[in-house]
Parts: structure tokens; C-alpha cells; sequence
């Protein structure tokens, strides 16, 4: 025993000579895993920020209080792994996609994982939770987290970086990074077209104008952090979602179509979206050395929905899990009968796209994306 308490004891100073310098020595690392991912592809991006709802969603809600949950079968069932993670596909998201396109990773981790790598800290992560959206009163509807608190755990992302590689890094990192935003759906969805109240206290365009208004402040926060090139998703088709059209059954259930209202509510927004993005892009970049980029997924996803047989899709109204008209997450699990082959079907579960549907909306991206990448 003595002869082990003389040895810790002689390694103090040495410990406390090396203490100081780790800073630098993570610094040191975080350059040169930065620098191998740069020259990857070619691209000059450091990482990759994700925020907003399940279609981005890697598995942050796992580790919240919430029915809203996928990490269990047959959720990820054609994942690498053959396993669940959080991610409400049976695969990867569009987000992963980019990952690798960008040559950073292969897959975004969730910022809650507490068992993230440092090089997966510096290439990038989630902070979106599943079933959340810009009005506040959406996240709460399915106890998730709201956009403001993903926005603090971006904080908290930046103080921890800070502490690893110091300020100056930190700055380069973010400043040289992509940030990815895909929210809204839940807002019409869950919120708005569910809830009674909602209808009586704003009409649609009124909705609207809010949550631009939402997503306008979350957006001056991403910049006011640091934030320079991001890319803001616009709604989809949300009148061809299964559970939409299995909860509106104006052709019949024998011959299920989409529900033209709720589309034509996507498009007016997706249309302001876009106008508000480019008055947004002059205000905070006049100089030009920032980005702020309209990502459409309507056009692609509706041209899938309408004509799935161009794509190898066999159905594009149902579901693969279940019956594919109303289940998802909870609804979606171990006991559920699910569909042979996925890559049949546009959506996973009644509200989800599946892995195959995910991968054709992201090759439909790449001039979006290389803009977004411009200097």
C-alpha cells in the first residue's frame, strides 16, 4: 500500500503540469479530425447541426419523459444494426443522408446520447425531438422538447466545446458548420386541425403568420450563436399522410386519396416560408457570407405519393406497419404485423416515410445542398 500511495504521489506534478494542456491537446485532435473530414469530399463544412421534429429525430426522445418513442421493433428493422434507435423509420433519415454526402459521417447521433465521441461531438448531432413544432403549444401536447429548449441544449453544446477547444475552435467550427431545420407538420397536425380551440382562436392564415413568426426568432438565435449557412425544410404533402386521410375518408376507405385542404394549406405556407427566407437571408447576411436556404420536400414527396409505380413503390397511402392507417410510434410496435418488404412502401408507419423514401428525397437535394455549401 505504501509503495502505490508513493507512486500516485509522485505523479501529481505531472498531473497537474498536464491539465492545462488539455485544452490545447483536444484543440489539437479537434483540428485534425476536422481537417480529415473537409478534405473527405472536398466540401468545406465542419459539421452538421439538425433541429425540429421525428422526420429528423435520431433518438433524442428517448431519453425524455414521453409516449412519443421509437426505440423499439419494429422500428429500425432495416437499420445497419438490425435495431431500433430512436429514428421513427425503419432506417436512416434524410439527415443521415446528408451526413455522408457531406463525407462527415455516416449517421447523425442524438445530442442526448451521453456517450457520444468527441469526434461525434465536433462532426455534428440532433438536438430535434419527435412530435415537436414552432408553436409552444405543440411539444406539449406529446411532452417533448419544445424548440427553445433545443435551442439551449445548443448552448449547452457550445460551453462544452468551449471548455474542449476553446473559444476560437468553437467559433471556427460553428461558423464553418451546416445547420439543418425540419419542423411544422405536428403544428398542423397534432395542434391545429385537432384541436377545436385553435380554429376558434386564429384562422389558418392567422396560424401561419405565427409560426413563421416562431420559426423567424428561432432562426435569429441560430444566427446570433454563430450560425451562417442553414438549410430551413418546408412542409410536406401533409394532406396525403395515411393517418390524415384515414382520419379524413372523403373518397371512402376502399379508395383512399389525399386530402386536397390540408395541401393546399401546405403549399400557401411553404410559399410565405420561402419569401420570409429570402427577407431573412438580406437582414442577416447584406454582406453576403451567409446562407439561409428553402429545402423543398413537397414537390419530391408528392410526386411519390401520386405516382408511386415510378419509383418501385406499390403503395403510397398505407403504411407498412400495421394497417397502415393509423399507427405510429406506441401503436407501432413488437406485436404489430408488419409489411414483408418496406422498400414496397412510401411510408413506414401512418405518419413516417420509410428509409427508401428518405433516400429519394435526398437525391433529389444535391443542387440545394451545394449551394447551401457555397462561400
Amino acid at each position: 500500500m505504501a509503495m502505490e500511495r508513493s507512486s500516485y504521489t509522485n505523479s501529481l506534478p505531472f498531473l497537474l503540469f498536464l491539465l492545462p494542456l488539455l485544452p490545447s491537446i483536444a484543440e489539437a485532435q479537434y483540428k485534425s479530425l476536422n481537417k480529415k473530414s473537409l478534405n473527405k469530399k472536398g466540401f468545406n463544412i465542419s459539421a452538421l447541426f439538425v433541429f425540429g421534429d421525428s422526420t429528423v429525430d435520431p433518438g433524442n426522445n428517448n431519453y425524455l419523459t414521453t409516449l412519443f418513442k421509437s426505440n423499439f421493433p419494429p422500428y429500425g428493422r432495416d437499420y445497419s444494426k438490425q435495431q431500433p434507435t430512436g429514428r421513427f423509420c425503419n432506417g436512416r433519415l434524410v439527415t443521415d443522408f446528408v451526413a455522408s454526402y457531406l463525407g462527415l459521417k455516416d449517421e447523425i447521433p442524438p445530442y442526448l446520447d451521453t456517450g457520444l465521441s468527441f469526434k461525434e461531438l465536433t462532426t455534428g448531432v440532433s438536438f430535434a425531438s419527435a412530435g415537436s413544432g414552432y408553436d409552444p403549444l405543440t411539444p406539449k401536447i406529446s411532452m417533448v422538447m419544445e424548440i427553445p429548449k433545443q435551442v439551449d441544449y445548443f448552448r449547452d453544446y457550445l460551453r462544452r466545446m468551449q471548455l474542449m477547444i476553446g473559444k476560437t475552435g468553437t467559433e471556427e467550427l460553428i461558423g464553418e458548420a451546416g445547420f439543418l431545420i425540419s419542423a411544422g407538420t405536428n403544428d398542423f397536425i397534432v395542434n391545429y386541425f385537432t384541436l377545436p380551440e385553435q380554429r376558434k382562436k386564429y384562422t389558418v392564415q392567422e396560424y401561419q403568420l405565427l409560426l413563421l413568426q416562431k420559426l423567424g426568432e428561432f432562426l435569429q438565435d441560430l444566427k446570433d450563436l454563430g450560425a451562417r449557412r442553414i438549410l430551413v425544410a418546408g412542409l410536406p404533402p401533409i394532406g396525403c399522410l395515411p393517418i390524415v386521410i384515414t382520419a379524413n375518408p372523403h373518397y371512402g376507405f376502399q379508395n383512399r386519396g389525399c386530402f386536397d385542404t390540408f395541401n393546399y394549406v401546405a403549399v400557401d405556407y411553404n410559399r410565405q416560408l420561402q419569401n420570409k427566407l429570402v427577407s431573412m437571408q438580406e437582414t442577416f447576411f447584406p454582406d453576403g457570407r451567409g446562407r439561409i436556404v428553402y429545402v423543398d420536400i413537397y414537390n419530391p414527396l408528392l410526386d411519390m405519393m401520386l405516382h408511386p409505380g415510378k419509383f418501385g413503390f406499390e403503395d403510397s397511402v398505407d403504411g407498412c406497419c400495421g394497417t397502415g392507417l393509423f399507427e405510429a410510434s406506441f401503436l407501432c410496435n413488437p406485436t404489430s404485423l408488419v409489411c414483408p418488404d418496406a422498400s414496397k412502401y412510401v411510408f413506414w408507419d401512418s405518419i413516417h416515410p420509410t428509409e427508401k423514401t428518405y433516400y429519394l428525397v435526398f437525391k433529389t437535394l444535391g443542387n440545394t445542398i451545394n449551394h447551401f455549401l457555397l462561400d
